[in-house]
């Protein structure tokens, strides 16, 4: 009981401080590393190291063998996939293919006459371009310079538009995502297994759900608000760069390779051969290399473009990677401590079934998500607790920490400030409380179709 009062104290004064905008980085160490130091002191029966790691000869040095420990463990495996699905992505930006991806997906919705149908439509479609631009805020970008004009000429006003597009991210699907890599180990499953058998049946019901309600509240909030189709308006201002690229059509299938390679030689296809995600991330930028010196026939800046790549492989460790590093430390000292063992023995005592304990930890993901406006850092915090919390309630990891790994994602899209809500707000010309609004129907309707799909069929 005293573990889990201090867990709760500790876990509380946190929460506060990341809503205050102290720095998520700092507030989840140091918290990790109070709870680690304090289960030393009063619970010194209970081990602080790592897995299997040999203690240091004194205590202290081992609290801060912790993060060194489990930083070396996360980045040479999780983090190095995360990293080098940071780097392709980055590099295909670099030579325009993420553009002529999203240019050749939208261009048959421009074709429709029907404004909402188009907008529910551009949710469906920009949700599976998310799959292969996993950077919410990017792939808004880019939708704001390509779709959103053709969404006000249609006479869909420009805070629906820009809502549908801060949406279009809210799934985490495919291998390039890192909360979904994370999920993927923590229920140590393949990838393209994690994908294709579990992500996708439950997507495409939230993807249906998402669409209709972007069609019914477009439609609502436009009319409440009175506002009136004007076929001459225009789109936002876009930046030079953007949606001008140059790159041929035919690019649009390069951000694609990786993932139809990791499918193909998986367990799924060719079973005798497997891939790595790392390892198909970087055959898909060396092909990219490729076509970039037959097209520009220059291989000094070729070559000089590959550092994209690895810039964008350095720009994912200290957001991403050292986040995973804190919430990993986070989590062994709410398990160190016994507050998480005290919570799953109260909630089986009160009669909690796998479902309920799986709604629990949805609704604490989101309430983080929304407060953080990071759907990494909410499934950060508590994805480590998931194979304990299910192997205490007989459940299978998958079936907890995938729903758990779609709400913080979901959730996102429900925080004002969150980076993709605020992105949009200038081309709605509207305050992200009013994107909010706009996006809380299809997401909330989502988010409780896909729990309830997960903890029924998964």
């Amino acid at each position: 009981m005293g573990g889990f009062l201090i867990g709760m104290a500790v876990t509380v004064v946190a929460a506060w401080m990341i809503l205050k905008k102290y720095q998520p980085h700092a507030v989840l160490l140091l918290s990790g590393l109070l709870m680690l130091a304090l289960t030393a002191i009063l619970f010194p029966e209970t081990s602080i190291l790592f897995k299997k790691a040999k203690s240091s000869g004194w205590v202290g040095f081992d609290v801060f063998g912790y993060v060194k420990d489990s930083t070396s463990f996360l980045v040479s495996g999780i983090g190095l996939v995360i990293m080098s699905a940071g780097g392709f992505a980055k590099y295909m930006d670099h030579i325009g293919a993420t553009d002529a991806m999203v240019r050749v997906s939208i261009a048959p919705l421009k074709a429709l006459k029907a404004p909402y149908a188009v907008l529910a439509a551009g949710y469906a479609v920009g949700q599976v371009l998310n799959i292969f631009i996993p950077s919410a805020a990017g792939l808004a970008m880019l939708l704001l310079v390509t779709f959103f004009p053709t969404l006000i000429r249609l006479g869909v006003s420009r805070a629906a538009a820009a809502a549908m597009i801060a949406t279009t991210a809210v799934l985490d699907l495919g291998p390039a995502s890192a909360a979904a890599v994370l999920a993927s180990r923590t229920a140590h499953l393949d990838p393209a297994i994690y994908f294709v058998k579990h992500q996708i049946p439950v997507s495409v019901v939230t993807i249906l759900v998402i669409s209709i309600l972007t069609y019914v509240s477009g439609r609502y909030f436009d009319a409440r608000d009175g506002h009136v189709a004007d076929p001459l308006a225009s789109g936002p201002a876009a930046p030079e760069a953007a949606g001008e690229s140059g790159a041929p059509l035919a690019y649009a299938l390069l951000p694609a390779l990786p993932l139809v390679m990791i499918l193909v030689f998986s367990k799924l296809v060719v079973a005798k051969i497997s891939l790595h995600v790392v390892t198909a991330m970087l055959i898909g930028t060396l092909l990219g290399m490729a076509c970039e010196a037959v097209r520009t026939r220059d291989l000094r800046t070729t070559f000089r473009g590959l550092m994209a790549f690895f810039n964008g492989m350095g720009s994912m460790f200290g957001p991403i990677i050292m986040l995973l590093v804190c919430s990993a430390v986070f989590s062994a000292g709410l398990q160190a401590i016994g507050a998480i063992g005290y919570m799953i023995h109260s909630a089986q005592t009160m009669g909690f079934g796998p479902g309920t304990m799986t709604v629990v930890m949805c609704t604490l993901v989101a309430a983080t998500a929304i407060i953080t406006g990071s759907g990494n850092a909410a499934f950060f915090a508590f994805s480590g607790l998931v194979p304990e919390i299910a192997g205490r309630f007989g459940a299978s990891v998958v079936a907890m920490v995938m729903p758990m790994q779609l709400t913080a994602g979901m959730a996102r899209s429900l925080s004002p400030v969150a980076g993709v809500v605020i992105a949009v707000c200038e081309a709605g010309r509207c305050s992200p409380m009013e994107i909010v609004r706009r996006t809380a129907l299809p997401v909330g309707g989502g988010l409780l179709a896909m729990v309830a799909y997960c903890v029924l069929f998964a």
